[in-house]
């Protein structure tokens, strides 16, 4: 798919095709009274069939002000306050403003891209799995609106990204379990849809193979990167007949009900089970023991996104800028050698 942005039809376009001046165009899109009813019919008639929609970047131009889309498709992710607050940040900085909108309030992600076209911005921040989805990017350069993804896996050439290797610190964290003793080692992924989890699992079974360990299929459970889904991940796995000495779970919030279940079943962490965690969410640091995990800097990351979203929604900007973030392994208390 190309990364060039299409040109998008302009008031100049929707008044060629009413047949009318641009003025009077203006004044049909802004809301002016005293147009006559027959010429504003010609005209909407004209803005739908054009897919015609306010110029964000001229609106810029005259208030100094860029409107920038963000979407959000978890919200009970322990990652939402650091994404949101690391964008506000920067937001306050530059002078920009953010038109945030869920993606699970309307019946399809489309929609809510929609929303935010129709809206007039001139750049949106697509966090996974909405930065990965083909259709959702065609529509966005169709409408001629900029796309910056955020968290992806796989960042397009040409195009903005901001992300971390998932597949190098996945291969981190099972490294720091094998080198602690561990050969049963588990895996709690997240959701297929999501290019973060398919490396985050890849890099844990390579880095398996790579130490001649086998993956138990039965080791491996389906989290979907929610707690309710790693309460029943934790269920699964710490009843089976060999349980297994650790678990690699591929986010925060699937490690702590992890963790929860292991509570209930009177396992003591990490002396019967070490428990590993991935992103240093602030629910890692709220569990007992706290969380050792991979540390990805979200909010850094975020404000990252806001500058490239903004670039890209003025003429002349950079749109093929990658920024990728630093991973760090920070050890706690929930893991430790296996038992003996």
């Amino acid at each position: 798919m190309s990364t060039q942005r299409r040109q998008a039809p302009t008031i100049h376009d929707v008044a060629q095709a009413a047949g009318v001046s641009s003025m009077t165009a203006s004044r049909v899109v802004n809301g002016y009274p005293h147009v006559r009813q027959a010429v504003r019919d010609k005209v909407e008639e004209a803005i739908k069939t054009l897919g015609y929609r306010p110029n964000s970047l001229a609106r810029a131009t005259r208030t100094g002000v860029s409107l920038i889309g963000m979407l959000y498709s978890n919200a009970s992710s322990s990652n939402l306050s650091n994404y949101l607050m690391g964008a506000f940040r920067q937001a306050s900085q530059s002078g920009c403003q953010l038109l945030i909108e869920p993606s699970q309030a309307h019946p399809t992600p489309a929609q809510a891209v929609q929303k935010l076209v129709d809206a007039g911005v001139g750049s949106v921040i697509l966090p996974p799995p909405l930065c990965d989805d083909a259709a959702i990017l065609e529509s966005l350069e169709k409408a001629g609106v900029g796309a910056v993804s955020f968290a992806t896996a796989f960042p397009r050439e040409g195009a903005p990204a901001v992300f971390i290797d998932d597949f190098a610190g996945a291969r981190m964290m099972t490294r720091h379990l094998i080198d602690l003793g561990h050969v049963d080692i588990a895996f709690v992924r997240g959701d297929p849809a999501h290019s973060t989890a398919q490396r985050r699992e890849q890099g844990f079974r390579e880095t398996m193979a790579q130490a001649g360990l086998t993956v138990n299929d039965a080791y491996v459970a389906d989290g979907g990167f929610s707690y309710r889904g790693g309460l029943e991940a934790a269920r699964h796995l710490l009843n089976l007949r060999r349980r297994p000495s650790a678990i690699f779970a591929a986010n925060d919030d699937m490690a702590a009900a992890v963790s929860a279940v292991a509570h209930g079943l009177g396992l003591s962490i990490p002396a019967d089970l070490s428990i590993a965690g991935f992103d240093d969410t602030s629910v890692a640091t709220t569990v007992w023991p706290e969380l050792t995990t991979i540390r990805q800097p979200i909010a850094d990351m975020a404000a990252s996104a806001v500058k490239l979203a903004m670039d890209l929604a003025r003429p002349g900007g950079e749109p093929g800028v990658h920024v990728q973030g630093e991973l760090q392994l920070i050890e706690r208390a929930s893991t430790a050698a296996p038992p003996r």
